[in-house]
């Protein structure tokens, strides 16, 4: 009797077991095609119900990373902002002790120091721009062709070629001052981007943007007739593309 009894018992508990694995993995099933609907609020909250019952499931940090970032970007108010951005710097910690040579991992956390880098004062500023260029560059070295890092590269290099005075005096102070960073690589950075993830339409945006505080503004007309044309890919690029078509009109 008992021995059935343990039999059962077992029976029960495997069988939980796969129903758990499941609906873990039917919930990240959903959090992907909310993405892909461009619903990235309900995605976000899809992620954080896999990493409820599986708090250390990279695909769900790293999503819910990367979200978390976007969704800081749309907020209006900067405490709103800065909690996103927080968050989105926590989930991407966790996946980097989860896999710390995963180029996923490492771009979210890229991501998420960029985006606190730029709503903060001139020394938070600098220090986090020192986590954004390493974790950018780590993921480019476990993925080479990784276009988005490349992205976050140039992002780097055009915010360090207009630092203002302040924001150098505190590198100075703080580092003894920033690797250089040019408009002329920033370019590079986005054009390695465009050529590697030619659907990317943030990157056109600041490819043009970097054109054209170069001089370069034929060319960032050319950059800017071909944004226009793109395929809306994630929840913000209907409005960057928008952004793109008043630029272009500024520029003809």
């Amino acid at each position: 009797m008992a021995q059935k009894f343990m039999m059962a018992a077992l029976c029960l508990l495997f069988s939980t077991g796969a129903l758990y694995a499941q609906s873990v993995d039917e919930t990240l099933d959903q959090a992907r095609q909310l993405e892909k609907q461009m619903k990235e609020a309900e995605a976000l909250a899809k992620y954080k119900e896999v990493l409820k019952a599986q708090p250390a499931q990279l695909e769900a940090l790293i999503g819910a990373s990367e979200l978390s970032s976007r969704e800081g970007n749309r907020q209006k108010e900067k405490e709103d902002k800065t909690r996103y951005f927080n968050e989105a710097k926590e989930y991407a910690a966790e996946a980097l002790k989860a896999a710390p040579n995963d180029a996923n991992a490492n771009y979210a956390m890229a991501v998420a120091m960029g985006r606190l880098a730029l709503i903060s004062g001139a020394k938070e500023k600098v220090a986090a721009s020192r986590d954004v260029k390493k974790y950018a560059e780590l993921a480019i070295k476990f993925n080479p062709n990784y276009g988005q890092a490349y992205h976050v590269l140039g992002k780097w290099n055009y915010e360090v070629a207009n630092l203002s005075f302040l924001e150098k005096n505190a590198a100075k102070a703080l580092f003894g001052g920033l690797p250089d960073g040019s408009m002329d690589l920033a370019i590079a950075n986005y054009e390695k981007c465009r050529k590697l993830d030619p659907g990317f339409i943030l990157n056109y945006y600041e490819l043009a943007r970097a054109y054209n505080k170069n001089d370069q503004q034929t060319l960032a007309m050319d950059v800017l007739r071909k944004a226009v044309t793109l395929r809306p890919v994630t929840q913000d690029d209907p409005g960057i593309k928008a952004e793109c078509k008043k630029m272009l009109e500024e520029l003809q």
